[in-house]
């Protein structure tokens, strides 16, 4: 993800159905390009035959380590949404999540988390297709948050 890319990532966050889980999207905004350059996040602009619809981010756990307890050193953390409505419920999420936690994993990464809302049915249910399973509620700068983790 670059600069360029900020526009679209504006859009999706201001649309329903990513605001419902992201909330504040100025906010938002705000926090996702101020990461452009950190050397701890890596950002992603997801496409599928050069259609950008989803945005991930990649960071190292002990730098944004919200309340997830005690992790294996390395552990990277991930955070998504898909911005573009007509791509929700087509397992596009759980597809992405899992393509790219795989190459976290073959990389050496020991472990992979994520953190969705408790009552995001739609996320839980991806992350779970995408190898994830359930580890705790526990509770973050957002509010509470099940912890789901996947491991090399």
């Amino acid at each position: 993800m670059t600069s360029a890319d900020l526009p679209l990532i504006r859009r999706w966050l201001e649309t329903p159905h990513v605001s419902q889980w992201w909330h504040d999207p100025a906010e938002q905004f705000e926090l996702v390009s101020g990461d452009l350059d950190h050397p701890n996040m890596a950002q992603f602009i997801v496409t599928s035959d050069r259609r950008p619809f989803a945005y991930l981010q990649c960071y190292n756990l002990s730098d944004w380590n919200t309340g997830f307890g005690p992790q294996p050193p390395g552990t990277r953390g991930l955070d998504q949404f898909i911005g573009e409505a007509d791509m929700l419920g087509r397992g596009h999420g759980s597809a992405f999540i899992r393509a790219f936690t795989e190459q976290l994993l073959a990389k050496g990464t020991p472990r992979v988390v994520i953190d969705p809302d408790p009552a995001n049915a739609r996320a839980i249910r991806a992350y779970a297709r995408a190898g994830f399973s359930k580890d705790s509620i526990v509770d973050t700068p957002d509010g509470p948050a099940l912890l789901m983790v996947r491991n090399a």
